[in-house]
C-alpha cells in the first residue's frame, strides 16, 4: 500500500465518523489529513525523480565502463604494433606493473618520459634508459641508435 493510499484509508475513516465539520478538533484532523496528502504527493514525487536520477547514473557508470575499457585496454589498437609487419611509424611497448602485474601498452614517447602512473593500480612506473647506452663517450643519458644495436644482440 503506498502512502497516497493510506492516507486516502484515514481519509475514508474521518469521514466514516460522520464528524461535526464546525467543531474545532474535526477541522485540526482535516487539516492534518490535507497535510499528509500533500506530504504524499511530495514524497512520491521525490521518488519518481530518484528513480530517473538512477537510470541516468546507471547509464553514465556504463558509458564510463565503456571508455575505460577503451582507454584503459590491455591490447594496442594501432595496427597490432607487437607485430613485425606493421607500416606504422608508431612504436609501442608492453609494460608489465610490478605491483599489480598487469600488463599496459604505452608509446615511446611516454617511456622516454621516464615515469608513468599504473592505470589498474596507480603505481609509478619508472623507465631508466641510462644502463642502455653502450658507448662511453656517448652523452645522449638514454638510449640511441648504437644502444639498440646492443639490445639486439
Amino acid at each position: 500500500m503506498t502512502l497516497s493510499e493510506k492516507i486516502s484509508y484515514i481519509r475514508g475513516l474521518a469521514d466514516g465518523l460522520n464528524l461535526d465539520e464546525s467543531k474545532d478538533e474535526v477541522k485540526v484532523i482535516n487539516a492534518i489529513i490535507d497535510l499528509l496528502d500533500d506530504m504524499a504527493f511530495a514524497v512520491e514525487d521525490m521518488e519518481d525523480l530518484y528513480d530517473e536520477m538512477s537510470e541516468q547514473l546507471d547509464a553514465v557508470d556504463e558509458d564510463l565502463a565503456s571508455l575505460e575499457d577503451d582507454i584503459y585496454d590491455d591490447d594496442c589498437d594501432c595496427c597490432d604494433c607487437f607485430d613485425d609487419d606493421c607500416d606504422c611509424d608508431c612504436a609501442y611497448y608492453e609494460v608489465t606493473c610490478a605491483a599489480c602485474g598487469e600488463q599496459i601498452c604505452v608509446d615511446e614517447d611516454t617511456l622516454l618520459e621516464g615515469e608513468i602512473e599504473c592505470p589498474n593500480c596507480g603505481e609509478l612506473l619508472e623507465f631508466d634508459f641510462s644502463e642502455l647506452c653502450c658507448d662511453d663517450d656517448c652523452d645522449c643519458g638514454c638510449c640511441c641508435d648504437h644502444a639498440d644495436e646492443d639490445l639486439m644482440s
